[in-house]
């Protein structure tokens, strides 16, 4: 039998790869309650179920690790960051997971730009091409004027736009609080801020509902902890190449379960934005360690 070794990179991709299927087995969960339930009130639950899936760390850490020198600015992430999710799991409610998928691949694009209009970032050519690639992959998967236009994919665009405006929040919070800090910030924001919208559109969910919904919220807070595990023992670049999965498992998942057609187009579009997303963090990762 092969025996590979089992390095920092090896093991950090494999954190990734387990952190994909997590976050894409959410996914599909969300796009089978959202035919029963509100997206809105799926999001509330996912929300305090993830709280609570992050409370044994809260005991570990002590509370003086979880103080905020920006707490305005936490507050204005867990803001933006309810209603990129509310945005997403509406439009997971409409649209086939894997053109989703292919469309979230976008973030990191517009974290790019986020970074040069809020931060003061300078951006050079290859990355400003990188960029313009990444729209380009985007209006391939819209394909305005070719099909019937999907109004439910705006949703997942927005959706896209406010995680990449989260992602420059973060840089800045990074700067003065702990990871610790800024993961349960965003964890209790998120928590108390979703209760409003679901409010809204209440109905008492079923036993049967209460344990998907707590699935959902138990398999989303481990996905994106065993992304940030993974991303602590391999490169940035590595292990985000590895991201790209996500479409593979939404494909396979969408064609078994929900009769979505293998979408031709999605996948070319959602690789050009991939390949846009994976160079700008590569270019970042080279200017960072210059």
């Amino acid at each position: 039998m092969l025996d590979l070794p089992l390095t920092p990179t090896v093991r950090g991709i494999l954190w990734m790869i387990l952190s994909t299927l997590l976050l894409a087995g959410m996914h599909a969960m969300v796009r089978h309650l959202g035919s029963q339930m509100h997206p809105f009130e799926i999001a509330f639950f996912r929300n305090v179920f993830g709280f609570v899936a992050v409370m044994p760390l809260f005991f570990k850490v002590g509370l003086a690790s979880l103080a905020s020198r920006q707490p305005k600015l936490q507050v204005l992430r867990g803001t933006t960051g309810l209603m990129a999710m509310l945005g997403w799991f509406y439009g997971l409610s409409i649209v086939p997971i894997a053109t989703a998928t292919a469309l979230s691949f976008s973030a990191a694009i517009f974290a790019s730009l986020g970074a040069v209009v809020l931060l003061r970032e300078r951006m050079h050519a290859r990355r400003w091409t990188a960029v313009v690639a990444g729209i380009i992959g985007v209006l391939v998967v819209l394909r305005p004027g070719i099909e019937s236009f999907d109004p439910g994919t705006l949703y997942i665009v927005a959706s896209a736009m406010l995680w990449g405006f989260n992602v420059v929040i973060v840089k800045q919070l990074s700067k003065t609080d702990s990871t610790v800090s800024i993961v349960t910030w965003m964890s209790g924001t998120l928590a108390v801020l979703s209760l409003v919208p679901a409010l809204l559109v209440w109905t008492w969910p079923s036993a049967g509902q209460l344990a998907w919904l707590a699935i959902i919220g138990i398999a989303g807070t481990c996905g994106h902890l065993t992304m940030v595990r993974a991303l602590k023992l391999a490169d940035t670049t590595a292990v985000m190449s590895v991201d790209f999965s996500r479409l593979i498992w939404t494909t396979v998942i969408g064609s078994v379960f929900f009769a979505d057609r293998l979408d031709l187009l999605a996948w070319i579009g959602g690789s050009i934005i991939f390949a846009s997303g994976i160079y700008i963090i590569y270019r970042e990762s080279r200017i960072k360690g210059q």
